[in-house]
C-alpha cells in the first residue's frame, strides 16, 4: 500500500509540473518575448479584422491571386478532404510510389500547367503539386511564384515587372541563411497585390 501511495503522489506531482506549471511558464515566456508569434502570427486587414495567419495557408483559386501549395488536410477520421482547414492539419501519408499519390500529382501538374498557360510538357515546381508535411504550408518557392506572374499580371492588368517587384519585396531567404530555398508567403503577397491593385 505504501508503494501505491508513493506512486500516486509522484504521478500527481509530475502532472502538476509537466501538465500545468511547465505549459503555463512556456506560454508566459512566449507571450513576453514573442507576442506576435504566440498570438498565432495573425494578419489584420485594412479595417482591423483578422484575415488569416502567416503560418497557415488559405485556398486562393481566383486567377488574380497567387495560389498556395495543395492542401492535404483531411477530416479527423480520414474520410474526406478539408482543404486549408487549420483544424485538420495533416500530411497525406502516401508514399511516392503509391498509385493514388502519383495520380494526385499528375492531375495537379496538368491543372497547374492549364491555369498558368504552360506547355503540356513544361516542368512544374514540386511545391506546386505536392502538399507539405502539415498540409497547410503558407509559403511557395520563388520559382512557383515566378511561374504564376504572367497569369496574375494579365488578370490584374499590371506589368510583369510590377508583380515581380512585389515578389522581390515580400520574399524571404533560406532559414538561418542556409536551410531551404527562397520562398514567398502567399497571404502576404496577395494582400500586397490587393493594396497595389484593388
Amino acid at each position: 500500500m505504501k508503494i501505491v501511495f508513493q506512486s500516486f503522489r509522484i504521478t500527481m506531482l509530475l502532472m502538476l509540473i509537466c501538465g500545468i506549471l511547465y505549459p503555463l511558464g512556456v506560454t508566459a515566456i512566449a507571450r513576453i518575448l514573442f507576442p506576435h508569434q504566440a498570438s498565432g502570427s495573425l494578419v489584420m486587414g485594412a479595417s482591423g479584422q483578422v484575415i488569416g495567419s502567416e503560418l497557415i495557408a488559405q485556398g486562393f483559386k481566383n486567377p488574380r491571386y497567387f495560389h498556395p501549395r495543395p492542401s492535404a488536410a483531411l477530416t479527423p477520421d480520414g474520410s474526406g478532404p478539408q482543404p486549408y482547414d487549420g483544424a485538420f492539419s495533416s500530411p497525406s501519408n502516401l508514399g511516392p510510389d503509391n498509385a493514388l499519390e502519383i495520380k494526385a500529382i499528375t492531375d495537379a501538374a496538368v491543372d497547374y500547367r492549364k491555369e498558368n498557360h504552360l506547355a503540356v510538357n513544361a516542368s512544374v515546381p514540386i511545391d506546386a503539386v505536392t502538399a507539405s508535411g502539415s498540409g497547410l504550408d503558407p509559403d511557395i518557392s520563388l520559382s512557383n511564384a515566378m511561374i504564376q506572374v504572367p497569369r496574375i499580371a494579365k488578370a490584374r492588368h499590371l506589368s510583369l515587372l510590377d508583380v515581380q517587384t512585389l515578389i522581390d519585396r515580400i520574399k524571404k531567404g533560406p532559414q538561418f541563411g542556409f536551410l531551404g530555398t527562397q520562398r514567398v508567403n502567399v497571404l502576404k503577397l496577395n494582400i500586397a497585390l490587393d493594396r497595389q491593385n484593388p
